[in-house]
């Protein structure tokens, strides 16, 4: 599958999925005006992934600085994909980026680190 490599917008993030190497990563803010059609390919593509090499190590980086209820949404979604290769016996490791002093982005990801059994979520918190 070919890497895709979307630069940011102002309403969308910056996207390095790359597949190759097994490293994907979501950076800036997520509010895209249709949640579904941005994120809809990456969820095919990570799926197509899964599928293709069950056994390949992920990395998947999260550092958004700010989403709306659809793109936490499209999150869950991609999430699932992870924890179920995980659950398959795939090295899975999201690592979730937040800002020192961002509350409310540490619980956003705590809430999600909470429904993870089987893949690696790392909480990792950067400078202000």
């Amino acid at each position: 599958m070919d890497r895709i490599l979307l630069e940011a917008t102002d309403r969308s993030p910056k996207v390095d999925f790359d597949f190759a190497g097994g490293r994907f990563a979501l950076e800036g803010e997520a509010y895209p005006e249709d949640a579904a059609a941005f994120f809809g390919p990456l969820l095919q593509g990570l799926k197509q992934h899964v599928q293709a090499q069950p056994a390949a190590a992920i990395r998947f980086d999260v550092a958004l600085s700010y989403f709306n209820s659809s793109s936490a949404k499209a999150l869950m979604n991609l999430f699932m994909v992870l924890e179920e290769a995980a659950a398959a016996g795939a090295a899975v490791a999201i690592g979730w980026h937040y800002q020192e002093g961002d509350d409310s982005l540490q619980e956003a990801g705590e809430d999600f680190s909470a429904d993870f059994t089987h893949a690696r979520f790392e909480m990792i918190e950067t400078p202000a």
